[in-house]
C-alpha cells in the first residue's frame, strides 16, 4: 500500500507516462500531526535542460497545497552547488533567483546536532506584489539525502547528453 499523498499531474512533462514508464521525480514528503508539514519535489525537464524544484506547505491530513506551490527552475550551475554539499564539499547551498514578479530563495544545510536531522532544506518565495514571504522548510535524512544525491547526479548526466 502506498502511503505518499497523491500528486498533482504536472504540465511541464513532455510525453504521457504508461504504466511502464518510470517517475521523472523525486518527492521528499513531511507531514506532520500539526499540519505544519511540506514538501519539496524535483523533476527533470529534459526539453528545458532544467531540474524544477516545488515545494508545498501541508493543508490537511496527508494532503498538500499545490496551488500555491513554489517553484525554482534549476540550471547546471544550481545542481553542481547542491551536489556539492551533499558530497560533503560544502556545508551548505544557498540559491537566490529573482524574476520580474518575484524573487525565491533555496537552501540546503547540514547540522551537527544529534538530536535532529542531518540536514534541513528550505523554499521560500516573495511576490513584489504581496510583502510575505511563503516558506516550505523540512528535516532530511541520510537516506534522503543520498537519493536525492543520486538522482540530482543522474540528472546532471541526462541534461548533459552524456
Amino acid at each position: 500500500m502506498n502511503t505518499e499523498p497523491e500528486k498533482p499531474s504536472t504540465s511541464r512533462s513532455s510525453s504521457s507516462k504508461s504504466a511502464t514508464h518510470q517517475p521523472s521525480d523525486y518527492a521528499i514528503y513531511k507531514p506532520n500531526s500539526r499540519g505544519t508539514g511540506g514538501v519539496i519535489r524535483f523533476e527533470i525537464n529534459k526539453a528545458k535542460a532544467s531540474v524544477f524544484v516545488d515545494a508545498a506547505l501541508q493543508s490537511g491530513e496527508k494532503q498538500f497545497d499545490w496551488e500555491k506551490k513554489i517553484t525554482m527552475k534549476w540550471g547546471l550551475s544550481d545542481l553542481g552547488a547542491m551536489l556539492a554539499t551533499l558530497q560533503g564539499r560544502q556545508p551548505q547551498t544557498k540559491l537566490f533567483h529573482q524574476a520580474e514578479k518575484a524573487n525565491s530563495a533555496f537552501e540546503f544545510s547540514a547540522r551537527d546536532d544529534a538530536q535532529r536531522a542531518p540536514y534541513m532544506m528550505t523554499m521560500s518565495r516573495q511576490d513584489e506584489s504581496q510583502k510575505s514571504v511563503r516558506k516550505v522548510s523540512i528535516p532530511i535524512t541520510h537516506a534522503e539525502a543520498a537519493i536525492l544525491e543520486t538522482a540530482l547526479r543522474t540528472a546532471v548526466i541526462r541534461l548533459l547528453g552524456w
